[in-house]
């Protein structure tokens, strides 16, 4: 092979991993609204072939120092975030890497997300009871355990509550989906402020799920955030199809954008996904290039 092995990747760590890599960035776990505790989710990882593995927790980084002493032999953990953000009254995520937590703009605004979750969490389950829903706040409460409290939660107490069968079923007009019966706004930042917070914050920005069902982003909205400082776009996710993929590679392509893909596990939500998409070797090594601080991938030695 001519050139460069494709398939080395470093994590800023100086610990080098060949062919084949396989880099989920995009995991949740308990610290939000996944159902297994960091330490799990990284023993998962690595059992599923996982290489290198972003813990990318709602609104907080609060999962990763168990992450940090969990992390098995074999595998790297990138500190990660997504930020939940509101582009014209419509959700927009916006995943973080390698920044630091204790930076004084961004961790003031992830204090006040989370703040304003709590908020809206409890306004719609009093929304719930008036409807006859059945659940309460400590069921919500205790479903989250500590984590970012989210709508999520909501929905997963509903369904022990027997008012429908699956959480997913919660994210309808009748129930707790955007404009819902029981649905209430929340704060958030535009995008446009999330990637310059990350980036004042010595990270990388990068688009979650731009063609995801309620958190579609219009290719000019890509193309106006690349200009304020975006990194990447997440192409390769569960919800994207060939034909989304396709589209999405050449618009990044065209900006400038890091190709990122990741599973977007939350656990038993989603069938334990991890490593089910993966990000390229090269396009991580392209995107931690670009980081401006000293955070660092941590573990992977074996």
């Amino acid at each position: 092979m001519n050139g460069p092995d494709p398939g080395l990747a470093r994590c800023r760590t100086g610990t080098a991993y060949h062919w084949p890599v396989r880099i989920d960035l995009h995991v949740h776990s308990s610290a939000s609204d996944g159902t297994d505790p960091p330490a799990e989710v990284v023993r998962r990882a690595r059992e599923r072939g996982v290489d290198m593995v972003a813990l990318t927790d709602h609104d907080t980084a609060f999962g990763h120092d168990e992450a940090r002493r969990a992390a098995p032999p074999g595998l790297a953990v990138i500190p990660g975030m997504e930020l939940s953000c509101l582009l014209n009254g419509q959700s927009v995520h916006m995943l973080a890497y390698l920044f630091d937590p204790g930076h004084p703009g961004l961790a003031a605004e992830c204090g006040k997300i989370r703040g304003d979750r709590v908020r809206r969490a409890r306004a719609m389950v009093e929304r719930l009871a008036e409807l006859g829903a059945g659940v309460t706040w400590d069921q919500v409460t205790a479903i989250a355990g500590g984590g970012v409290v989210g709508r999520p939660h909501i929905a997963r107490a509903l369904a022990d509550a027997g008012v429908i069968t699956e959480p997913a079923k919660a994210f309808t007009a009748e129930w707790i989906g955007d404009g819902g019966r029981a649905f209430v706004d929340r704060y958030a930042p535009s995008p446009a402020r999330a990637a310059g917070l990350i980036r004042d914050a010595g990270g990388v920005s990068v688009l979650a799920h731009p063609r995801s069902g309620g958190y579609q982003v219009a290719d000019e909205v890509i193309a106006s955030l690349a200009a304020a400082g975006l990194t990447g776009v997440e192409v390769h996710h569960p919800d994207h199809g060939e034909a989304q993929r396709a589209r999405l590679t050449a618009l990044a392509a065209d900006l400038g954008l890091v190709v990122t893909g990741g599973s977007d596990d939350h656990g038993r939500l989603t069938g334990h996904r991890i490593g089910c998409e993966t990000t390229a070797p090269d396009a991580w090594e392209r995107l931690a290039a670009r980081a401006a601080g000293t955070v660092t991938a941590y573990g992977g030695q074996d």
